[in-house]
């Protein structure tokens, strides 16, 4: 088991290392090209919001499905679909010569991508018991923290060196900035051959031998998870995952430009930005978060994350140093590393035998959120450049402090936040 994890979570890491690249360049190369094409720097501010959320959008309509599928037919042919897609048309934008160009890279993009993630997960239920499910979802998210760690690093850096390059191929256009995106689309395909030489299935299919032990909970032959069970067992969970996600890409697709105006950042300062905020995820969720779930449960380590990410995005308000904005960055990724594994445990928990289809709605709830905060952040940003932050950090800290204080008044914070949520 811990071999085929360790291969998995490689996998994932050299992924999200591709993924963190393109993060300190993808707001400057999308403005420079919606500029170029005659755009207004609003309009251009707006074209970053959709460029960066469409993609999290095609995830949240596909995912889902992706995940049914898996529980079907097999966990490893739909990560290596997933794989392959995101390889193409990360390619494929870096090559874009205008905006409907990087909107088909991102869309096709995302629907096949949208199968990594919930097969992942599905994947590490599969091959952990209940009680440690929580450290396996953590592990999970370090992998992929590391690589968003060393991603932006490399991006930055790769941003910065003086390539000379300005090539043109028919209707495609080469030239600095589509280097993270190369290198992105390269690592993609190192995970998809590791894939195909040391990763097995993990769920027993017809006619196909198992590679593990397993209970009649793990095949393939389960039937569809209804909206029903959704409702009842994790229904919350998902509206949990869409608030942090939504945070999450709202800083992540608002906070260059936001700096940019502010302190007058570029890539190499966002590339140091996204590195401390990765390695505080990955370090957190490896390290101090796995264990904590392990010792108070997932509750009211969701309470402290929602808490942390929404104090962060007011204290960047006012951050004036590239100190501070660090400090606040890392109050905001000790948040996020908290929610990450707590709400995938929590969803392959309560869905028993519809591990793959439930962590796959859990992967949409991420995605939706992913696609809507760029969207939402951008718009507000053109009419005040703290306004994304402010109104996304409320909704946090009130959902944190009512999950606090019903945790604390001695009901159980699970089903308590169920019912709140369901009314």
């Amino acid at each position: 088991m811990k071999n085929r994890l360790g291969i998995l979570l490689f996998c994932l890491f050299v992924v999200m290392i591709g993924y963190g690249l393109t993060l300190p360049v993808l707001a400057f190369y999308i403005e420079r090209l919606a500029l170029a094409e005659g755009a207004t720097a609003q309009k251009a501010y707006i074209h970053v919001g959709l460029l960066t959320g469409v993609f999290a959008l095609m995830q949240f309509f596909f995912a889902p499905l992706w995940g049914r599928w898996s529980d079907r037919i097999g966990r490893r042919p739909l990560f290596m679909i997933g794989l392959s897609g995101y390889a193409v048309f990360m390619a494929l934008f870096g090559i874009g010569t205008n905006l409907f160009v990087l909107y088909a890279a991102r869309i096709l993009g995302g629907i096949l991508s949208a199968a990594v993630l919930p097969t992942a997960s599905a994947y590490v239920a599969d091959l952990t018991s209940e009680t440690e499910r929580g450290k396996g979802m953590a592990w999970l998210g370090s992998a992929i923290g590391l690589g968003v760690v060393t991603g932006p690093a490399l991006g930055a850096y790769l941003s910065r060196l003086d390539w000379h390059m300005e090539y043109r191929f028919g209707r495609f256009f080469v030239n600095d900035f589509s280097i993270p995106f190369f290198a992105a689309a390269i690592l993609a395909v190192i995970a998809l051959l590791a894939t195909m030489r040391f990763l097995p299935e993990s769920i027993r299919m017809p006619g196909r031998e198992p590679h593990q032990k397993q209970s009649p909970n793990n095949s393939a032959s389960h039937p569809d998870i209804g909206w029903k069970v959704i409702r009842k067992s994790f229904l919350d969970l998902l509206v949990l995952s869409f608030l942090g996600y939504f945070a999450l890409s709202l800083f992540e697709g608002t906070f260059a430009l936001h700096a940019q105006r502010m302190m007058n950042f570029g890539p190499s300062e966002m590339g140091l930005v996204f590195m401390v905020c990765g390695f505080i995820m990955a370090a957190a969720q490896a390290g101090v978060v796995g264990r904590f779930i392990g010792r108070v449960g997932e509750m009211p380590m969701l309470s402290l994350g929602f808490g942390l990410m929404g104090s962060a995005l007011i204290l960047l308000m006012t951050a004036q140093t590239m100190t501070f904005i660090l400090f606040y960055v890392v109050l905001f990724a000790l948040g996020m590393a908290a929610l990450n594994p707590g709400l995938a445990s929590l969803v392959s928990k309560r869905s028993g035998k519809h591990a793959g289809a439930a962590l796959g709605l859990q992967s949409a709830a991420n995605s939706l959120g992913q696609a809507a905060g760029p969207v939402v952040g951008s718009i507000l940003f053109t009419w005040n450049i703290h306004l994304p932050y402010l109104l996304t950090a409320v909704p946090l800290i009130v959902t944190a402090i009512i999950m606090g204080r019903k945790y604390l008044a001695g009901k159980q914070g699970d089903s308590g936040l169920r019912s709140w949520i369901s009314k």
